[in-house]
Parts: structure tokens; C-alpha cells; sequence
């Protein structure tokens, strides 16, 4: 699997020397072909969660209890990538599917899991390796931990964010998180503030209206999740669409939309309910003054 910035995971793997067994096809792999290929020189299973692309049609692949029982068959540690980091269960956030979270995979089984620190999880850019205790002492002991552990400002931002999960199972809410607000909008709230909004525009020389639309996580997370959403959609009368999403960008701070065939479209998912009143100001200065076009 390729990531991003041309990066392939095979060749990170092979530049710490490691040797990689070629296991099932393509398509179709199942637990036997797992089974097969352990030698008395095999370190660990990885299985690679399918985060940035995904496999329709005549394909299979066999369940992380499955390798789980293998691996402590075979007694070498089974290690999954998760990706994404996401904490909390992503189908009852929003109509997409599950995403299976670092919890779910060591209950399964998996040894040592590793996800993104921002993406789903929210936080800074980071990578964060959990599970037995062990092995992630033998990791801590490794030379090029030092080279690679994050700096002061990254742990104080992932502690801030875990610390935002733990009061969140304390008090049965939601974690209070960017992310996680977003995907959990409700249409119906995201309705009324759209139509508030363009209540605010009458009388300009704007036609606006409320269209549903779905939005998308982005991020190289779940690439088939489309979240439904709603959107302003705005038609200038004097000016082009693209002109007046290129105005919106020249204001402070920038509002940044979408051509969206002979219209502009702000989707409310991405915008914070808090931010509504400085949009709805940013919006009736922009429109107000038609004559600026850059």
C-alpha cells in the first residue's frame, strides 16, 4: 500500500532490514495462507487496515481474531495499522460504516496497534503505537526511538486530547472534539442554521437556498464514507460563482467554498455553529459590495 507523499509501506518496512513474505493474492487471502508462510525466522504478522482505499467484489480477507489465534499459535506477536486512530464508534457519529478502533483491535487479539494521532482521532500529527506492555518497552529501547519520539508540544497536545476522551467516558457524552462534532451534526440542526443564514442575505443581490449534499471525512480515512449535509447555496446576480468564491477567499479570515456547477456552496458541516455569525458578516459584506471583484 502506497500513503501519502509517494511513500510505499513495503519499502519503509524493508529499510529496517526486515524481510516481507509475499501472503495469499491480491484479491482473495485467507487464515491458511497466513498459516503457511510462518517460519522459525517470522518476527510478527502485520495486517495494514485498508484506511486510504478500499476492495469490492470477489475478495476476501480473514478477521483479526483469526490471525489473533495464529499468532499466539505460532507465539510471534501480531501487530495491525490502523490509520485513521478512530476512538469512538464512527456509525453511531453518522451514517457511515464502522471503523474499527484501537480498542476494538486489542480486544481481538492484535499484540501492538498503531494509529494516527490527528485524522479521526483528533489530535496533533503523530503516530502512536499501544498495547502489551512488553513490546512497547522493547520499542522504548530501541535507538532510533529518541531520533523518531515526539517533542513537547505534540505529547502536550495528545495528552490534551486523550484527556478530552476520558472525560467523555466519565461523563457519557461525546468527546468535546473538532472531528467529532462535525460528524455528529445532526440535518436538522445543520438545516435551521442554513436557513438562518440566508435569511440574513435578503435583499442582497444573492439568490440562496438550503440543498442537501454529502461531505466527505477526507484524510485518507474510511474513503467510501459520505455524510449527508446540508449546504447554502448562493447564485450572485453580479458576478460569476467562481468570482465571488475567489472574493470569499480574499476576506479576513478566508471563507472557502465550492463551485458547484452555476453556483457557490458553503457545506455547514465544516462550518462550527459558533462561527455562523462571523460567516453570515463576512457573506453580506462580500455580497454587498459586488463591484470587488479581484
Amino acid at each position: 500500500m502506497q500513503i501519502g507523499g509517494g511513500f510505499r509501506i513495503p519499502d519503509i518496512l524493508e529499510s529496517s532490514g526486515a524481510v516481507l513474505r509475499e501472503v495469499g493474492t491480491t484479491n482473495r487471502t485467507d487464515a491458511a495462507d497466513y498459516e503457511a508462510v510462518i517460519g522459525e525466522r517470522t518476527a510478527m504478522i502485520l495486517k495494514v487496515h485498508r484506511s486510504n482505499f478500499f476492495m469490492d467484489g470477489f475478495v476476501a480477507s480473514p478477521a483479526t481474531g483469526e490471525l489473533a489465534a495464529i499468532a499466539k499459535k505460532k507465539r510471534v506477536p501480531l501487530v495491525e495499522d490502523l490509520g485513521s486512530g478512530a476512538m469512538v464508534a464512527t456509525d453511531q457519529l453518522a451514517a457511515v460504516e464502522h471503523e474499527p478502533t484501537p480498542g476494538d483491535a486489542l480486544k481481538r487479539g492484535v499484540q501492538l496497534v498503531c494509529f494516527s494521532g490527528d485524522k479521526l482521532f483528533g489530535g496533533p500529527q503523530a503516530g502512536v503505537i499501544a498495547g502489551r506492555k512488553r513490546l512497547v518497552s522493547s520499542l522504548e529501547k530501541e535507538p532510533l526511538y529518541r531520533a523518531l519520539r515526539c517533542d513537547k508540544l505534540i505529547l502536550a497536545a495528545l495528552e490534551a486530547t486523550a484527556d478530552t476522551y476520558l472525560r467523555s467516558l466519565q461523563t457519557g457524552g461525546l468527546p468535546e472534539l473538532p472531528v467529532v462534532r462535525m460528524m455528529s451534526q445532526s440535518v436538522a440542526e445543520l438545516e435551521a442554521r442554513a436557513n438562518k443564514l440566508i435569511a440574513a442575505l435578503a435583499g442582497l443581490p444573492v439568490a440562496g437556498r438550503c440543498v442537501e449534499v454529502n461531505s466527505r471525512l477526507g484524510g485518507g480515512a474510511m474513503p467510501r464514507a459520505a455524510i449527508p449535509s446540508v449546504a447554502v447555496e448562493l447564485v450572485p446576480a453580479s458576478r460569476t460563482p467562481a468570482e465571488l468564491a475567489a472574493a470569499l477567499r480574499l476576506v479576513c479570515p478566508p471563507v472557502i467554498g465550492y463551485v458547484s456547477g452555476k453556483s457557490f456552496r458553503l457545506d455547514l458541516r465544516t462550518v462550527f455553529p459558533g462561527q455562523d455569525e462571523l460567516l453570515s458578516s463576512m457573506l453580506q459584506s462580500v455580497i454587498a459590495n459586488s463591484g470587488s471583484v479581484p
